[in-house]
């Protein structure tokens, strides 16, 4: 097992197919336009297929593909059929806006992925719009239902939740979730990327996330461990189903992060809020042996120190409070999710 300063396994992989995305959510992508990446510094699928093997060489056993928004990556089902036959991977799954899910789901489950996360802030058609800048509520509602006809395994839905925004739906997105047989999942407002106006007052923190689900259904706590999961789960009383949140603003969980990062221009990323990453990509193009790529992987990890969700919230609590300003991090269309 390979661990970081302190003790945190390499478990998991998420990998950003694309930096290129057909919504600006404003809480993600608030910008019209940005310098994409050159699309000759981008992965191939070749190239992410040989660093994803030398990541389950040192441990790791879940890949989550993102973007951007993956789906505007060709010919995805190919990449994800050669990801499901690398061995030790024992989990695929992927985060996405579903607004081209319909036509994708059948062919990406038939490739072996197994779970799918949806974003989807709002039921609401033009509250959609404006989080979302240009896309439409219905071909994601659609996607949803084809991600459940296709036969995933417990797709889930997530939901950033801002004050004066949608914290009003709460409710209703719990209800949602029930009523169709979608884990709902509630994320606090947190300050990914530089430019999406990161305020305290802008977050609704988990206790009042689940006091306002609570209002509408009875809970109890989930009896499954939580392990490495970033969401802490609670089941319905009556037994029909259960909802997540992820409260890394509020209640950081650093300390059980297994999570590794790789961006589509082939950087290993240790943390949602790096400032910087790792190299990657030269080590593949140069034509270095895999052993030269898994002993990079392994002495980056080795030294890994990061907790920046424990630090914010120790800044969030001192006198002198938390400027988002002063920590520069990566954008979240290099990043991924």
């Amino acid at each position: 097992m390979l661990l970081d300063r302190f003790s945190r396994p390499l478990e998991d992989l998420r990998i950003s197919v694309t930096d290129r995305c057909n919504f600006r959510c404003t809480y993600c992508m608030p910008l019209d336009e940005y310098p994409w990446i050159d699309r000759a510094e981008i992965l191939t699928f070749e190239e992410i297929e040989r660093v994803a093997r030398a990541f389950a060489s040192l441990g790791v056993t879940k890949i989550r593909l993102t973007g951007g928004e993956p789906l505007v990556r060709k010919d995805l089902p190919r990449l994800m059929a050669m990801l499901s036959a690398i061995p030790g991977i024992e989990d695929l799954a992927m985060t996405t806006n579903a607004s081209r899910l319909v036509e994708m789901a059948q062919p990406l489950r038939d490739a072996g992925l197994r779970r799918i996360t949806v974003s989807l802030d709002t039921l609401q058609p033009e509250r959609f719009r404006a989080i979302t800048q240009r896309g439409d509520l219905q071909p994601v509602l659609d996607g949803l239902f084809a991600a459940r006809d296709a036969g995933f395994e417990r797709t889930k839905i997530n939901a950033v939740i801002e004050r004066g925004v949608n914290d009003d739906e709460i409710g209703d997105l719990a209800r949602f979730g029930r009523d169709e047989g979608f884990e709902m999942r509630f994320i606090e407002f947190m300050d990914v990327g530089n430019v999406n106006q990161w305020r305290s007052e802008k977050l609704v923190p988990k206790a009042q996330i689940v006091e306002a689900v609570s209002k509408a259904f009875p809970l109890k706590p989930s009896p499954e461990p939580r392990g490495s999961a970033p969401a802490a789960t609670y089941d319905y009383a009556d037994g029909r189903g259960r909802f997540g949140v992820i409260a890394s603003v509020t209640e950081p969980f650093c300390g059980a992060c297994t999570r590794a990062r790789l961006t589509a221009d082939g950087r290993l990323v240790t943390c949602l809020f790096s400032s910087d990453g790792e190299d990657l990509r030269a080590l593949v193009r140069e034509g270095d042996d895999d052993r030269v790529l898994v002993e990079h992987i392994r002495e980056v990890w080795t030294r890994r120190v990061d907790r920046y969700s424990e630090q914010r919230l120790t800044a969030l609590e001192s006198p002198a409070g938390y400027d988002p300003e002063s920590n520069r991090k990566l954008e979240m269309i290099r990043l991924g999710g």
